[in-house]
This record gives C-alpha cells, sequence and structure tokens, in this order.
C-alpha cells in the first residue's frame, strides 16, 4: 500500500533534546553545567519518559510540560545543582529545543514529494507550537497533534489512532518516524509503516514490532519512503 503520509515523533526525532542543557551550560550563569550537561540531559530525558509512561499505566495524565518539569526537578537534585535561575533558563530553552539540522530540508523534500507531513507527541500544544516555532518548520508540516487530545502519553493505541483520524489515511499508509525505540516498535504493531531513527545506536528493544527500517539519522528521507510503498 502506497505511503501517503509521514508523521514523526517530535523530542529526539526533529528536536534535540540535549540542546537545552548544552545551551544552557554555554550562557552566562551555566557554569555549574560544565562537565556535567550531558549527564543532566541524559536524566532529565529517562525521568520525562518513565514519568510519562508511569502516568499512562496508571491513567494518571498531566500536561507534559508538568512532566518535564517534574523530571528537572529531579535530574537537578541527583546532579546536586540547587539554582532556581538556572531552572528558569532550562525550561525556557526546552520550549525552544534546537532542531536536528537535517530536519527542515527533509521535511521540505517530503512536501515537494507529495506528502503529508505531521507530528505525533506526547508534547503539550503550546510546547509543540514553540518548538515548531523556534525551528522554523511551520510552513511544512500539516498537523501537530498533541497526546492532550486523548488525555493518554504513547504507546497507547489511542495516540497512533489520532494520526490516522485526523490524517485521513489508513496506518499501513503512514511512514511514522521515532528516535524511540519503544515508540517504533509499539507504532509498528498498531500498523503504521516504521521507521526507527537510531541516533544513539542503541539495541532494539524487545516490545511491540519490529520497525520496517531502522536508520541514524532523517538523512534521505524521501527517498525513503519512496522505497517504503
Amino acid at each position: 500500500m502506497p505511503i501517503k503520509a509521514c508523521v514523526f515523533d517530535a523530542y529526539g526525532t526533529l528536536f534535540d533534546v540535549a540542546a537545552a542543557a548544552r545551551n544552557a551550560a554555554a550562557e552566562p550563569g551555566g557554569e555549574a553545567l560544565t562537565g556535567i550537561w550531558p549527564l543532566l540531559a541524559e536524566t532529565w530525558r529517562l525521568k520525562q519518559l518513565e514519568y510519562s509512561w508511569l502516568r499512562a499505566v496508571a491513567d494518571d495524565y498531566i500536561p507534559f510540560w508538568q512532566v518535564t518539569q517534574d523530571a528537572l526537578d529531579y535530574a537537578l537534585e541527583k546532579h546536586g545543582i540547587e539554582d532556581g535561575g538556572l531552572r528558569k533558563t532550562l525550561l525556557g530553552l526546552y520550549r525552544r529545543l534546537d532542531s536536528y539540522p537535517e530536519v527542515p530540508g527533509v521535511l521540505r523534500d517530503l512536501k515537494d514529494a507529495g506528502y503529508a507531513t505531521a507530528i505525533l507527541s506526547n508534547g503539550s500544544k503550546d510546547m509543540l507550537d514553540a518548538a515548531v516555532d523556534s525551528a522554523g518548520i511551520g510552513d511544512v508540516l500539516d498537523g501537530s497533534y498533541s497526546v492532550e487530545d486523548v488525555g493518554v502519553f504513547k504507546p497507547h493505541a489511542s495516540v497512533y489512532a489520532m494520526a490516522e483520524e485526523r490524517l485521513g489515511v489508513t496506518g499501513a499508509e503512514i511512514a511514522f518516524f521515532s528516535s524511540n525505540g519503544w515508540d517504533a516498535t509499539h507504532a509498528s504493531r498498531y500498523g503504521f509503516t516504521t521507521v526507527w531513527v537510531n541516533r544513539s545506536g542503541l539495541p532494539l528493544d524487545r516490545v511491540g514490532a519490529p520497525p520496517a527500517k531502522i536508520v541514524d539519522t532523517l538523512d534521505g528521507c524521501a527517498a525513503l519512503v519512496a522505497g517504503l510503498s
């Protein structure tokens, strides 16, 4: 079945989740992060994901922005940082994360090739709007879909169903890209034609179903999608 739409996870796939800590360390007042910002970024991201999974299992949804703040507070405490100003800086930078360098061109190529393009993310609507605006990619996206509208985090099936409903296509007609192995495998089990963007060279998660393709960046995405049809 031909691919009609390309749907992307946001954080870690289009936007660099380490960028907030990295950029904060380079700003005046960020000296406390020198040398430890990669560890802080890793802890922050891991707790952000863990809290979303736990809340999904417990049917205890809150906006992802609150999850992001809770995860940062854990990470700051773990790494011995007590600085309210730095916390504010990190959160501000998270709302305007750097996109990966290939992203704008990839989305443009997909649009030029006739595919619909969209984001499907745990992120709150205001978070996604801010990130898309900061990256300047709004004109190459047909939609930005947040789990806020279903009240549960990935990998719940209702999240993936939302993409089908909004785009008016079937799962098999969606090429879904995620840097999260668990997201890629659960989307594959749901019925999407899935590409795992394995930026960190990790082993495949033992849940869900294997993705159709595994890549290390989004470079050459349009040609890859053409080959999936």
